[in-house]
């Protein structure tokens, strides 16, 4: 038998008062307009609604609305203080070389110059060294192309946490 319950997590953020979701989503994405679509959008009937309706408000994103959500995450090798979410996603630099750490600083700071915004990847389950391979190959992009794989790296990095908001018992 196949229980069509709406899960634990997902029933508390739907009956969420409204500022609290909105908090709550903006937690996941600084984006204040994909934060506004997936809240008009409540009650969720289950996970792969809300995650379907995720991609949508990604994909809907203008460019300034791109740069607010890009603008919540801190520098790869730098998570903010006290915030387990980007510690705990940046996992994968806790441990590496000084000399590895003082090259991302380098190729973060390089990439924030030609692109004009941080270096953004789903960083949850990378090494170090993928990460730095990552920016070294990316900033060679065109600025189009760029934006494109920023929006992709976005959309993942918000389906993990949106799991975590809405799977968890």
């Amino acid at each position: 038998m196949t229980s069509t319950a709406t899960p634990p997590g997902l029933a508390r953020f739907n009956a969420l008062e409204e500022q609290a979701a909105y908090t709550a989503l903006v937690e996941v994405c600084a984006s204040t307009a994909w934060a506004r679509r997936l809240l008009a959008a409540r009650p969720y009937a289950d996970p792969d609604v809300l995650y379907a309706a995720s991609d949508a408000a990604m994909n809907a994103l203008t460019e300034a609305d791109l740069a607010e959500a890009m603008a919540g995450h801190p520098p790869i090798g730098h998570p903010r203080p006290g915030d387990p979410t980007s510690a705990r996603e940046q996992r994968g630099m806790a441990g590496a070389p000084d000399e590895l750490r003082d090259e991302m600083l380098e190729l973060n700071l390089a990439y924030q110059d030609r692109f004009g915004h941080v270096f953004l990847i789903c960083a949850t389950g990378r090494t170090a060294e993928e990460m730095r391979d990552a920016v070294r190959e990316r900033l060679g992009n065109p600025p189009e192309k760029e934006r494109e794989i920023v929006r992709t790296e976005l959309g993942k990095i918000n389906r993990i946490r949106l799991t975590r908001l809405v799977e968890e018992d």
